[in-house]
């Protein structure tokens, strides 16, 4: 199912921005993965590059800091429908 946002682009709502958050992260987890493992591909055909491990590990880093913070930023539901 694709991620949509249902009704007028509203910056000024929570739950819109919290969506946009979500978005992005997904689209740097998407951008990690790929240029990642096209550069660990790319690695092992030919010439080892010494410093690939920092750079996925930082570059890790950044993505789960990301995340952590589009958890934190989270709304809080007031109308009591998070509760399954």
């Amino acid at each position: 199912m694709p991620i949509r946002w249902y009704g007028p682009a509203n910056p000024d709502d929570p739950t819109y921005r919290h969506f946009e958050r979500i978005v992005n992260l997904c689209l740097h987890a998407g951008v990690f993965a790929a240029i990642n493992s096209g550069v660990w591909f790319v690695q092992e055909m030919r010439h080892p590059w010494q410093g690939l491990p920092w750079f996925t590990g930082v570059w890790l880093s950044a993505l789960l800091i990301h995340l952590s913070v589009v958890v934190i930023k989270r709304p809080q539901g007031s109308d009591g429908d998070d509760e399954s």
